[in-house]
């Protein structure tokens, strides 16, 4: 039979494993936008067109080409131009800064102009959105004028504002199934039977009434004699019905008298307590293996433990 532990544990597998799915399915749904950003690439290159149409004027030429924008890996874009023209550093810099702050873009991105005939690098600054790690060289130096290529390099953010919605929009949906599980493993309290009754000083154990002063168990006309440790023992686990009882406590509270305690002793007396107790099946004196012994009444069984009768 399943333990009621175990199911608690298939349950909680199967509901944090209904989660990773949720969450991998949001996840796609939001990164499956990536292939209708067609739009927003679009856009892009013509921000960075724009670019090139404004070094060129500021180079004093309004009647070239800005040639398609070549992307040359990923969130890595280059400026070609039709003719040779030439750049002052400083506004460059300011060029495309203030291009990119329209489209707020202007946030880390490496900017490298480069010479078409060997695409050796003429001039190129790092800007960070931390202004103290900004790396803007040769800066005041006007460059001669000839054919230059600029790249243009992002700093890699796959999510755009739409993908950040949806996985945004998910975490309510999480959340609650996140509830849900811990709601599931989270232990439900015992409902133990009441403890054993006590009349004058007799202590009813299920449908057998045990009397400690006379080390006696009665059920109904039949009698049954406790040796003087029986009786110990039986008393200690019938004060605390449904709990386990430590053996090492059981040991010392009978044997710490007689200053030598044999390990064998103890199994022996509870197997002669189950004996005495047969006249009735609902109670159970049972060995919780490696944890002591537990005096089981009705159905106060603690599932999940690896018991031996």
């Amino acid at each position: 039979m399943i333990s009621y532990q175990a199911r608690l544990n298939t349950r909680a597998k199967y509901l944090l494993g209904l989660a990773l799915l949720m969450l991998a399915t949001i996840a796609c749904a939001a990164f499956s936008l990536t292939g209708n950003d067609g739009f927003d690439l679009a856009r892009q290159e013509i921000m960075l067109r724009n670019i090139g149409h404004q070094i060129l004027l500021h180079s004093g030429d309004s009647t070239s080409r800005v040639l398609p924008v070549k992307k040359i890996a990923e969130n890595e874009y280059q400026l070609r131009f039709e003719n040779e023209f030439t750049f002052q550093s400083d506004s460059l810099v300011q060029i495309i800064r203030r291009s990119l702050a329209k489209n707020n873009l202007a946030h880390n991105y490496i900017v490298n102009v480069l010479n078409c005939s060997d695409n050796g690098v003429i001039f190129g600054y790092a800007i960070s959105s931390n202004k103290k790690d900004n790396i803007v060289p040769c800066s005041g130096r006007k460059q001669p004028k000839s054919c230059y290529l600029i790249d243009i390099k992002f700093q890699g953010n796959s999510i755009s504002t739409s993908q950040k919605g949806y996985l945004i929009g998910g975490i309510p949906l999480l959340a609650f199934i996140g509830l849900i599980v811990s709601r599931s493993v989270k232990p439900r309290k015992k409902t133990l039977p009441e403890p054993v009754d006590v009349t004058d000083g007799k202590l009813k154990i299920g449908k057998i009434l045990f009397d400690p002063q006379t080390r006696q168990l009665i059920a109904g006309e039949a009698t049954a004699d406790l040796t003087v440790k029986e009786n110990k023992v039986l008393l200690i686990l019938a004060q605390s019905p449904n709990i386990i009882v430590e053996r090492s406590r059981l040991q010392k509270e009978i044997w710490e008298d007689e200053g030598v305690i044999v390990g064998r002793s103890l199994d022996v007396f509870i197997s002669k307590l189950r004996k005495k107790l047969e006249y009735d099946s609902s109670i159970k004196l049972i060995n919780i293996h490696g944890k002591g012994y537990k005096l089981q009444v009705g159905d106060g069984q603690d599932q999940g433990e690896n018991v031996n009768s």
